[in-house]
């Protein structure tokens, strides 16, 4: 009898001996998972603020970037319209006194270099004011891509139109306009320098949250798979960014190219300071 009731009590001895194992080992299990749990919490919260912080610094960059060459374009501006617009228009003043001197028969030579220094100047007016971001603001978007759809059509392009679609809206933000017509300005000039296309046409198309800009060449285009990306598509990339914008080019040999952009007007990111 003796011995049946030591055997009982060493038997529940044994039983609550495992149990309180089990329940250390649970609770040590328990402690892993957890302290587990959050050391890939923090460590995704690391992540996490390190890419923003690089987002934010790559941010602040491309802001700089574009300050500055929103100024160097102002300069530039204001160089051509202060400086070179009244040399070229003191030069066609002189040669008008000269041609007043000159015996009939030799006035006509004149009239070509006069009418070619008269383009001229328009041509430099014309360019100083897509260059200041000031006057491209006191102007309006819609009519500054038309001046300069106009300038690039008088110097290069047969054919170069402008078509709105949809209810024409205002931006809350009016140093986007200048980033967005930057950009199109930056596809002209390439469009220009590189393509050897005969028209352009842009489509400004407002939808109820975003603008949609199409701008289209038929000029030679070119391969996007081997195409290196230059300066000029680095600037248009980036500066969509700087406004949260998404920016597609496509082009095949060719067929020229288009470039179709998407600005939400809910934007509502910190503005650029240009």
């Amino acid at each position: 009898m003796v011995q049946t009731t030591e055997r009982i009590v060493s038997t529940a001895a044994e039983r609550y001996l495992l149990v309180y194992m089990i329940g250390v080992l649970v609770i040590v299990t328990t402690l892993v998972i957890v302290f587990f749990v959050v050391f890939l919490k923090r460590k995704n919260k690391l992540l996490q603020d390190r890419i923003k912080q690089q987002q934010a610094f790559e941010a602040e960059i491309a802001q700089a970037q574009t300050e500055t060459q929103e100024q160097t374009l102002k300069n530039v501006g204001w160089e051509l319209h202060d400086n070179i617009g009244q040399l070229l228009s003191f030069a066609n003043m002189q040669l008008s006194i000269l041609k007043m001197q000159v015996p009939n028969d030799v006035k006509e030579k004149f009239k070509d270099t006069s009418e070619a220094l008269k383009e001229s100047l328009a041509e430099v007016r014309a360019l100083s004011k897509t260059l200041n971001n000031d006057v491209i603001l006191n102007l309006g978007f819609e009519k500054s891509i038309n001046n300069e759809l106009n300038r690039l059509k008088k110097m290069k392009f047969k054919g170069a139109e402008l078509k709105i679609l949809g209810q024409t809206r205002t931006f809350s933000n009016k140093k986007h306009e200048i980033i967005l017509f930057r950009i199109i300005q930056e596809f002209l000039s390439n469009s220009v320098k590189y393509s050897e296309a005969d028209h352009i046409n842009i489509k400004l198309d407002y939808q109820i949250d975003n603008l949609v800009i199409t701008v289209k060449d038929d000029g030679k285009g070119f391969d996007t798979d081997t195409v290196e990306k230059g300066s000029g598509l680095l600037n248009m990339m980036s500066r969509a960014k700087l406004i949260h914008s998404s920016i597609n080019i496509q082009s095949e040999p060719g067929k020229g190219v288009e470039l179709v952009l998407t600005y939400p007007f809910n934007n509502l990111m910190v503005s650029p300071t240009i």
